[in-house]
Parts: C-alpha cells; sequence; structure tokens
C-alpha cells in the first residue's frame, strides 16, 4: 500500500513539475515588447539564432562577427540639486562591441531608429549579410527587439544572445569600459 501511495505521490509531484517548467516558457511575441523590459525572455527569436555563453564567445574568440550592445543609458536621476554633477556608471561590455543605447525599446522614435540604422550599417560595413549578435542584459526584452528590428531590416544573419553581460561576466569572460556611439546630435 505504501509504494502505491509513494508512487502516486512522485507521479503527481512529477505532473506538477512538468507543469511549472511550461508556465516557466515565454511564448515569442508577433510584435515587439513594449514595457517590462526585465523580464522573463522566450528562448526563440524567429529568423535568428539564439546563442548560449560557449557560443557566443567562440565567435567572440574568431571575430566572427560584430556584436551589438543595445542596454539604455541609465536615466538622470530626477530632481538632482542644482549644480550637482552627474557622471554616469561605466558600461562594462564584450570587448569589441558596439554600444547603441536605447535602441531596443518596442517604439522608436524616427532619430533613434536612424541612429540604430547607422550604427548596424558601420558595424556590418553595409554587408545584410554579416553575422551580427545583439545583447543587453539577461531578461532584458531590448536585445530581442533590436535583434528582430535588424531582420527587418533585411540583415540576414542575426544571432541574439540573451544572457548578455550578464551571463559573459558569470562565466568569468572579459570585459571592457565602453563608450555609447555617438548620436549627431551629440
Amino acid at each position: 500500500m505504501i509504494n502505491r501511495l509513494t508512487a502516486a505521490a512522485l507521479a503527481g509531484l512529477l505532473l506538477i513539475a512538468a507543469a511549472v517548467r511550461a508556465d516557466d516558457l515565454v511564448p515569442e511575441p508577433d510584435s515587439y515588447r513594449t514595457e517590462n523590459y526585465r523580464a522573463p525572455v522566450p528562448t526563440t527569436l524567429r529568423g535568428a539564432r539564439v546563442l548560449s555563453t560557449r557560443e557566443t564567445e567562440a565567435i567572440w574568440r574568431e571575430k566572427a562577427a560584430a556584436f551589438i550592445d543595445v542596454l539604455p543609458r541609465p536615466p538622470k536621476p530626477k530632481n538632482l540639486p542644482a549644480g550637482t554633477v552627474w557622471r554616469e556608471q561605466p558600461r562594462l561590455d564584450i570587448p569589441g562591441s558596439i554600444w547603441l543605447p536605447d535602441t531596443g525599446y518596442g517604439v522608436l522614435a524616427a532619430a533613434t531608429e536612424d541612429y540604430l540604422k547607422r550604427g548596424l550599417a558601420q558595424a556590418s560595413d553595409g554587408d545584410l549579410g554579416r553575422p551580427l549578435v545583439f545583447y543587453c542584459l539577461q531578461d532584458c526584452w531590448m536585445s530581442w527587439n533590436a535583434a528582430r528590428r535588424a531582420l527587418t531590416y533585411g540583415y540576414r544573419n542575426v544571432a541574439w544572445y540573451p544572457d548578455g553581460t550578464d551571463g559573459w561576466a558569470r562565466a568569468d569572460l572579459p570585459l571592457q569600459q565602453t563608450q555609447p556611439e555617438p548620436r549627431p546630435e551629440e
């Protein structure tokens, strides 16, 4: 009797665990994410290759792609007293990356979209087939949005690294301090 109860309880726990795992999967949306950007992301991006840290490292070591960071610039704190000097925290990036901040939002102003298009053209040397790897932080929709947008621009070799610099740092891979690509108005 105890064996049957134990087996039934174990089967029930396995069913619950399978249901929890299925609930943890984030479905790939049909459009860009426009809110709550720091949340679990899907495991897929139609038309793009999704990379693990190991795959990303191999591509980086081979210099086989342009790396694009789209993490937004940190916002200036509101209500800073007059005369207070504001210094952004430094951004640590995968070495050799181009940082195109604020280009991963779901809706882009025309000037920001132009900035992204020019940045991608520069990173790819105008070659729509050149491999591009998009990232920001783990559980951040910004890189998913930007990689999806690059596909709509006609880039054919798009990869997305969902673990971003968080996963890179966890693997004890090198990071370097970087500055964003300048915008025309800067």
